[in-house]
């Protein structure tokens, strides 16, 4: 009886670590068209970036973390790509 009490109590915390702990995401930077604004972008939000007023394009492949898509960005920017 202790044993099956302990396995269901280590299959439960397992379980749990599992739902709490998302899949790595990657981000994406994108260009809103008619600002020329570009913006990091995280992939793991549930919706995508609002279409309206405005569209937008990807620039940029996957970056794996967030620091690595400011730096992305600022690149951008100075490159005269994205205007902030």
């Amino acid at each position: 009886m202790r044993r099956v009490t302990t396995l269901c109590a280590a299959a439960c915390i397992t379980v749990a670590a599992l739902a709490v702990s998302p899949a790595q995401a990657g981000y994406y930077l994108i260009r809103y068209d008619n600002t020329g604004v570009c913006q990091v972008w995280d992939e793991s939000f549930q919706m995508k970036p609002p279409r309206w007023p405005s569209d937008y394009k990807v620039v940029s492949k996957p970056i794996p973390t967030f620091t690595g898509a400011l730096d992305a960005k600022e690149k951008l920017r100075q490159h005269g790509s994205c205007t902030w």
